[in-house]
């Protein structure tokens, strides 16, 4: 059976979960989901980074501990996935064994790769992280993200000679031997490698941040939070003996926000060519959601909650618009009009109408039964092609011509005219060309839409019409009074 391993990046677990949790998730989801239709065996990792400074500071403010304070965050983050219908195969936590064992083990095979030496640098406690001068003087001092000064921070840390694989990545880039989607963060990567890489700092006195991995053999000194999290997509396969990773590494597609693609797309395949392990196929780095054409900010009040959206129209409704109409490899926006829009005509009118017209035709006229169903006979290369291009907005797009292309075809050949004129053997050949396009429909919604496309399916599938509760995307006029759905 042919093999597919596919990631997400793990979300740092000092706060709730958000937005661009949700499209890591909902992105991966259904790129696991269609592979598995398509008969591959499918391996999906997903889980939670727990560790570091900022970690420790939140447990300390809560009063608790750091494990006891991200054991409470893991619960959040994996009740977001559920309410997400996130089907994954792991979910690995950088405080359990497996990858700590696994993080030690990859520590001592990049030992000659790695040195100590003293440094004085600008660091970020929000971002923990060091930048260069360049970044602190064009930054005026402050961090952008953050809105607080740099520290200077004198210590001793061991280093990640990164400088010395610049040439390798950049080919690897470069050749498609490691591809990055889309060509804009191509593109912004090898802009990177063209100046070249610095060493990089990657471990952490243990008297200042003590929420750690230990050096192997240097108790005074803990792995650095972003060098040891990246390890975790082969820590969860087991590495370096286990199962899952000679079964299942390279990963065929890790999935980040555009973020985070230094760290995934210079750092993470500098590591694997040191340990002289193959890099992943392709990384897609997905854009950001906007509000309204704006960022989302606490404190402007316009940040968008995913489980508001989940609770007052459904998941599938919300994985749906986020993605068809925020595009899988660029920035999107949201407001609620445009969801709402989005939900009442091409849900509601266009897909859930479709479904209950058939199916009420097929019951009044044929006394739900529908008879010999043609072969479903619809080009879907073009959906095909867009998946594996990673657009899956383009995908989604395809199979809404099919929705419009159907409502077309009712309204042209007008089975209830058909009925009236008494022609029950035509009639029966409309609808069944009908109920068949419906559950090729179904079947390509169901990477996106699980739930809805297995009940689509069901309806129609047997050659009589199952019946099935209440209406597929009940029309909602105003979120505010967005009943839950069931």
């Amino acid at each position: 059976m042919k093999k597919f391993y596919i990631s997400t990046a793990i979300p740092y677990a000092n706060a709730a979960p958000h937005i661009g949790n949700a499209i890591d998730y909902i992105l991966a989801d259904a790129i696991s989901r269609y592979h598995q239709q398509q008969k591959f065996s499918v391996f999906f990792s997903t889980g939670t980074d727990e560790h570091g400074q900022k970690i420790a500071g939140k447990a300390a403010e809560a009063g608790t501990s750091p494990q006891e304070y991200t054991d409470a965050i893991l619960k959040d983050f994996k009740a977001f996935a559920e309410a997400l219908n996130i089907e994954y195969s792991y979910w690995i936590r950088t405080t359990e064994p497996k990858h700590i064992k696994g993080a030690q083990a990859i520590w001592k095979a990049l030992s000659k790769h790695i040195y100590k030496k003293s440094y004085t640098g600008w660091y970020c406690v929000g971002c923990e992280a060091f930048v260069t001068e360049a970044e602190y003087t064009a930054n005026g001092g402050v961090c952008p993200d953050h809105n607080k000064p740099y520290e200077q921070v004198s210590e001793e840390n061991y280093f990640f000679k990164l400088s010395e694989f610049t040439t390798q990545v950049r080919e690897a880039i470069t050749s498609g031997q490691f591809e990055i989607v889309p060509e804009t963060r191509k593109n912004e990567i090898v802009s990177l490698l063209n100046d070249g890489l610095e060493d990089i700092s990657i471990s952490r006195e243990a008297k200042r941040m003590s929420w750690g991995i230990p050096v192997p053999g240097d108790k005074d000194q803990v792995m650095y939070v972003w060098f040891e999290a990246l390890m975790n997509y082969i820590t969860t396969l087991g590495y370096p003996n286990g199962e899952h990773f000679t079964t299942f590494w390279p990963a065929d597609v890790q999935v980040i926000g555009k973020d985070i693609i230094r760290f995934h797309a210079a750092i993470w395949p500098a590591m694997l060519i040191a340990l002289d392990i193959e890099l992943p196929k392709r990384l897609l780095v997905h854009g950001h959601v906007l509000a309204a054409g704006e960022k989302m900010s606490k404190s402007v009040g316009n940040v968008v909650s995913p489980l508001e959206i989940v609770s007052g129209y459904g998941t599938d409704a919300f994985r749906y618009y986020f993605l068809r109409h925020i595009p899988t490899q660029g920035d999107g926006d949201f407001t609620w009009e445009r969801f709402e829009t989005a939900y009442n005509n091409e849900l509601g009118n266009e897909l859930g109408n479709l479904v209950q017209r058939v199916a009420a035709m097929v019951n009044r006229y044929q006394d739900g039964v529908i008879g010999a169903m043609p072969e479903q006979g619809h080009d879907t290369a073009p959906y095909h092609e867009a998946m594996a291009e990673l657009h899956l907005d383009r995908a989604l797009d395809y199979v809404w011509n099919l929705v419009r292309g159907l409502n077309q075809y009712l309204e042209m050949e007008k089975p209830w005219v058909i009925a009236r004129e008494q022609d029950p053997e035509h009639l029966q050949e409309v609808l069944a060309y009908a109920a068949s396009s419906i559950v090729q429909i179904a079947d390509l919604l169901v990477p996106f839409m699980p739930a809805s496309g297995k009940i689509i399916r069901e309806i129609f599938e047997e050659g009589v019409v199952k019946p099935y509760n209440g209406v597929l995307f009940p029309k909602i006029h105003n979120h505010t009074e967005a009943p839950a759905q069931k």
